[in-house]
């Protein structure tokens, strides 16, 4: 039932960048203020979230300031099963698996290279039910 998915060997190198990025708003190294989740996200950034609610850029960029309002966000998890695709020149979907606690979860974040570094498109959260 589950697809075969490696990433090509060209798309490598692309997919380590991409998975020192990801989970994506959970990595302090790459910035907490709402300056820096702005420079990681195109203009036309939105998410659907796990509930199926889309969230516009500035939903989540208020949110994530919130969440932040009192310094780094303590949040443990762990990602496994990465898989890269190139869908347009400097375009390129990610997709993993999330695990927080109890929580698991399919991640797909859609990333775009610029010439000022790597911002998000788009992504989705959907949550993985016990069979």
């Amino acid at each position: 039932m589950q697809p075969k998915r490696n990433t090509t060997d060209s798309l490598l190198d692309i997919q380590h960048e991409l998975i020192a990025r990801e989970p994506i708003f959970h990595r302090p190294e790459h910035g907490i203020t709402r300056a820096d989740f702005e420079s990681m996200m195109a203009d036309e950034f939105w998410e659907t979230g796990a509930s199926g609610q889309r969230y516009s850029r500035e939903y989540v960029l208020d949110l994530l300031e919130q969440r932040y309002a009192d310094g780094p966000y303590e949040d443990k998890w762990a990602t496994e099963d990465f898989y890269c695709q190139q869908i347009a020149r400097d375009n390129y979907l990610l997709t993993y698996t999330l695990h927080q606690d109890e929580r698991v979860t399919r991640r797909a974040t859609l990333w775009r290279r610029t010439d000022n570094g790597w911002v998000i498109v788009y992504h989705q959260g959907t949550i993985v039910e016990d069979k």
